[in-house]
């Protein structure tokens, strides 16, 4: 299986993965289903911030197997600092994980609730010299995660990205996406669960601080249908909706999660 041949379907799925990529059979592996009664109320734990530069983000692409926005990251230009990490970490990219309907798409499972979708803000611990660096250490990667659930009154700050989905219907589109901030996608509380995980995606290296917050912010059906109208193919291939694009729940192992003393 390459880089380009894993998917979400049953040939090229999450239960093959393993077969190229041993790590997605290591015991720390994401995303994991989170019960509020068992996590561990961590009184050292630290409110998280963002100083993210409005002008480091550049594209916006149709992976075919996600919608994923690109930044700059040659220099402390949008940061992650605080909540569990102890460095500054730079955003790299933005990738959205959604369902064929509105009740699954999140990967990771909150008191046996699904959200409809699941936004991934990933970052590098910025005292390795590069991305593929920190892939290899143990606190080289920390990702924000996002959860999207369908409701009445739906965050207005998804427009933006929404707006561009039609410039990138297939797989391999990719056009400049300037000037945006994702700290406007945040909800207003910033409580937050943390573990230590992996990718969900191959390799699923192992090198991941999760922050997953814990307040979902809302969208609308018409959303969550814009997501849909995506393409996992290219131009020249018949129209394949991009949906489903999360994967299982993995076995905690004895692994700690930790929230705030609130």
């Amino acid at each position: 299986m390459t880089q380009e041949s894993w998917g979400y379907s049953k040939e090229n799925g999450p239960d093959r993965w393993h077969e190229s990529y041993p790590s997605a059979r290591g015991n720390n592996q994401s995303p994991i289903a989170i019960l509020s009664k068992d996590v561990h109320r961590d009184p050292i734990l630290l409110p998280w911030f963002t100083g993210y530069d409005p002008g480091a983000s550049k594209t916006i692409k149709n992976t075919g197997k996600t919608c994923r926005i690109a930044f700059d990251d040659t220099y402390d230009r949008a940061v992650l600092r605080g909540g569990p990490l102890e460095a500054i970490y730079r955003l790299r990219q933005l990738r959205i994980h959604w369902g064929s309907t509105d009740d699954k798409g999140s990967e990771h499972v909150v008191d046996l609730t699904r959200y409809a979708g699941e936004i991934h803000l990933v970052h590098w611990n910025s005292k390795y010299s590069n991305y593929n660096d920190a892939l290899r250490k143990r606190d080289g990667v920390a990702v924000v995660a996002l959860f999207m659930k369908v409701g009445k009154n739906p965050k207005p700050e998804m427009k933006r990205i929404l707006e561009e989905l039609d410039a990138i219907k297939t797989k391999g589109k990719e056009v400049p996406f300037l000037n945006f901030d994702p700290s406007i996608l945040f909800p207003q509380k910033r409580s937050y669960f943390t573990y230590y995980g992996s990718f969900t995606t191959p390799p699923c290296e192992e090198c991941v601080d999760w922050i997953l917050l814990k307040e979902p912010i809302v969208v609308s059906s018409d959303q969550m249908m814009t997501f849909r109208s995506l393409s996992s193919n290219t131009a020249e291939q018949p129209f394949c909706p991009l949906v489903d694009n999360w994967r299982p729940l993995q076995p905690l192992n004895n692994r700690m999660v930790r929230t705030q003393y609130e």
